[in-house]
């Protein structure tokens, strides 16, 4: 993956996947819905919220 070309949802998969964690499980520990981490990663979201993004770097 080219990272001057990533997408927020690129890294974001990226990330999830380094973590070995499913969409589900990221989505449990960032309290944000499945459906948020699959939307986000597929672009459907190009950014998330300041809160959503907040959860899901802690």
């Amino acid at each position: 993956m080219s990272e001057s070309r990533a997408t927020f949802g690129d890294l974001l998969r990226h990330a999830r996947r380094d973590a070995e964690l499913t969409q589900e499980e990221l989505a449990e520990r960032a309290g944000v819905s499945a459906r948020t981490i699959s939307d986000l990663e597929r672009g459907v979201i190009r950014a998330p919220r300041r809160d959503t993004l907040a959860m899901l770097v802690s």
